[in-house]
């Protein structure tokens, strides 16, 4: 019997032949889980370039029965995620961008974690993993993690792994979330460790793509999440 899985991709501004990279990463990742009837929908977070009609009917001419939604303006990446979960239609959610950075075997193992009894799958990225990240990133992605642990409390301290997935359960708490950029993993992360949430929470190791290249931080970006950082500190204290 096939389980139904929604795939939730969030789009700004792609590089160069999105269209294709993502349609064989979808075959490959079909031809790896033959049992999961999946579903993918592009959620285009208001692209000023990249996504135009021709990108459009190039989705669906390579990938049919794919879902492309969109918006006018750029909100953030988890303002996209929210958009494209309250329009998922089955139980189980993978989430992951939209280059597909992380092996298609890391997707099968986030998968099998929710099979197992998981009500939420979260990507943990190998010390590996910073031999292939600017400098910057890596100061950030560590002092984050520090931080989630000493401050917030998190058992689970790689918040922000771009690849998880949940069940209705995991998709209720993520649907609860405020936060529309960069921090919007550890707000979810947050709320579904929380006793009183009553969800199983699992740290699935995955590993990236060699060839996979990362965009600059913004530091304005960076300023506006500090704030989102502190007011979850606030939650906590009190």
């Amino acid at each position: 019997m096939l389980t139904s899985v929604d795939l939730i991709l969030p789009c700004y501004n792609p590089p160069a032949n999105w269209v294709s990279n993502l349609a064989a990463s979808v075959e490959r990742l079909a031809r790896l889980l033959p049992h999961i009837d999946l579903h993918v929908l592009v959620v285009n977070d208001g692209s000023t370039h990249g996504v135009g009609p021709a990108e459009v009917a190039h989705l669906r001419e390579l990938l049919p029965t794919a879902r492309y939604l969109a918006y006018s303006a750029n909100q953030g990446k988890g303002y996209a995620l929210r958009y494209g979960v309250q329009h998922a239609q089955h139980a189980l959610c993978l989430f992951t961008d939209i280059d597909f950075p992380y092996e298609e075997v890391s997707v099968q193992q986030v998968l099998a974690a929710l099979q197992a009894g998981a009500d939420i799958a979260v990507g943990s990225r190998s010390p590996q993993y910073y031999a292939q990240v600017p400098r910057a990133r890596i100061v950030i992605s560590k002092l984050l993690r520090r931080s989630t642990h000493y401050l917030l409390g998190l058992q689970v301290s790689d918040t922000q792994c771009g690849l998880k997935g949940f069940n209705a359960r995991g998709r209720a708490v993520f649907l609860a979330t405020t936060i529309n950029r960069y921090l919007f993993d550890l707000e979810f992360i947050y709320l579904a460790s929380r006793p009183e949430a009553g969800l199983r929470v699992m740290p699935v190791p995955v590993q990236l793509r060699p060839s996979v290249v990362f965009s600059r931080m913004n530091l304005g970006v960076l300023l506006t999440e500090g704030s989102s950082f502190l007011k979850l500190l606030v939650q906590r204290v009190r």
